[in-house]
């Protein structure tokens, strides 16, 4: 079985948490949760940093080779 790209999920996910944060069913909540849509896009977004670090290392380490 074979899994989408992992960068395409991450921006998958951003939009839909921008989405979320957006929707008038969400605004019209009282809630308040300990970790916010906020939170958990600054965790994409670290993700995010981290998969690119990676590949970039991967790649220099490739043609060093």
């Amino acid at each position: 079985m074979s899994h989408p790209n992992l960068r395409t999920l991450i921006d998958a996910a951003q939009l839909i948490l921008e989405e979320i944060a957006k929707h008038p069913d969400f605004k019209a909540l009282d809630y308040q949760p300990d970790l916010t849509i906020v939170d958990a896009q600054t965790a994409l977004s670290y993700l995010k940093c981290e998969l690119e670090s990676n590949q970039k290392s991967g790649v220099a380490s490739e043609s060093s080779v």
